[in-house]
């Protein structure tokens, strides 16, 4: 997912946030801003997660020189010759 995206979900949750924290709406309204923020609060955490995945990790290959690899291939490559 793009960093856009994230953006996104972010102004929209902290928008959600804002309004509630002003109060004077009905209890239709702060239920409606709350399954708002709860919607943005899911995509932030789903897009999170997915960009944990991906995160690099540098590892020292056997001959001491460096690579990186992403945690997933990392993970598969270790898991190969069990």
């Amino acid at each position: 997912m793009a960093k856009r995206d994230f953006e996104e979900a972010l102004n929209t949750l902290e928008e959600v946030v804002e309004a509630l924290e002003a109060g004077g709406t009905s209890l239709d309204e702060s239920l409606a801003f709350f399954e708002r923020g709860i919607g943005a609060s899911r995509a932030c955490t789903e897009i999170l997660s997915a960009a944990r995945k991906r995160v690099q990790k540098l590892v020292e290959k056997q001959e001491g020189a460096f690579q990186l690899g992403f945690l997933e291939e990392m993970r598969s490559e270790g898991n190969e010759g069990e």
